[in-house]
């Protein structure tokens, strides 16, 4: 077991549940989309409220339609027969579903057509710009770093630089490693 604590508003989390991390507004989209393939798209959005005990849920699932439009046109359809970028929009609409304070999410952008890259990237920032904290790992360093405040450059797991992203973006050394300039 790693020594250490591990806080999240003020509280220790570690060894929390996922489900607790949730009632307390920690949400992840992970790497590879997850979501429930022989469910709907309708239910895998009610999944994603799951902590919830409110009356705004069908509220908040139009909300996610208004973003993706795409997801509304096929409310009905198995979320494993959608595309990738489709089951990208689906991971990222279940988790907005439990109103989350802090987002993570793990390289959204992975294996997507250069166009569901731009509305991945749109929809993120659209998410930040409504309150909700992101965390982004993300391999496209360049989109990330175009859109984030602050930017962690990671070599083989560890921190090597950090700083005000539009900075990190502007840095020699890191547009030589990661931008291919």
């Amino acid at each position: 077991m790693a020594a250490g604590a591990i806080e999240f508003m003020g509280r220790n989390i570690k060894g929390q549940g996922a489900w607790d991390l949730v009632e307390q507004g920690l949400v992840m989209v992970p790497e590879g989309r997850g979501v429930f393939s022989r469910m709907t798209i309708t239910e895998n959005l009610q999944m994603g409220a799951f902590v919830r005990d409110d009356g705004e849920i069908d509220a908040d699932i139009e909300m996610v339609f208004g973003i993706f439009p795409r997801l509304k046109e096929r409310r009905a359809q198995l979320a494993g027969t959608l595309s990738g970028g489709e089951q990208q929009m689906l991971a990222m609409g279940r988790a907005l579903m439990a109103r989350p304070k802090v987002l993570l999410m793990d390289e959204p952008s992975m294996g997507l057509s250069p166009l569901m890259v731009d509305k991945i990237f749109e929809v993120v920032a659209d998410i930040h710009s409504r309150g909700t904290t992101v965390l982004l790992v993300e391999q496209n360093a360049s989109r990330a770093l175009g859109l984030a405040d602050r930017g962690y450059v990671m070599d083989s797991g560890e921190i090597t630089m950090s700083g005000e992203a539009k900075a990190l973006l502007a840095d020699p050394k890191v547009r030589a490693a990661y931008l291919g300039e």
